[in-house]
């Protein structure tokens, strides 16, 4: 025999093995916020009224933004997005001129001041260390 009992705002339900091998009758009430829809609508384009972007396709880098996304969503290279290296670099670029709206994360910042800015300066070792000297070091 199953009961329930409420302990403020929660209610706890104890079940026999019996209740939990039968179907479920139980209809759950309908949320208006089912008919959202996500990121991706049902005929594959995407949703650029997704509160789940956060305003990225709307701010002053939302053009660039938007090119990016759109190339990596619809990419059907074997290495999705691949073909989308400039959009995404003219994005960031474009986010690297409004610090305060974007900001680098601490983590991200250190990996970008270690990474050379040029695939050429990974070709020689030598070369390797003026890298590091033009970073900046905070206490």
């Amino acid at each position: 025999m199953s009961y329930c009992k409420s302990y403020g705002k929660d209610k706890v339900i104890f079940v026999t093995r019996e209740d939990h091998e039968k179907p479920s009758t139980i209809k759950l009430p309908d949320d208006p916020e089912d008919d959202r829809p996500g990121l991706i609508l049902p005929n594959g384009e995407i949703n650029w009224n997704c509160p789940c972007l956060g305003g990225m396709a709307t701010g002053p880098c939302g053009a660039q933004f938007r090119e990016a996304f759109s190339c990596f969503h619809y990419s059907s290279s074997e290495t999705k997005g691949s073909e989308c290296f400039e959009h995404f670099r003219s994005m960031q670029e474009c986010m690297a001129q409004y610090p305060n709206l974007y900001p680098v994360d601490e983590e991200e910042g250190e990996e970008a001041a270690l990474a050379p800015s040029r695939p050429e300066e990974n070709a020689r070792p030598e070369e390797s260390h003026t890298v590091q000297d033009k970073r900046v070091v905070s206490n």
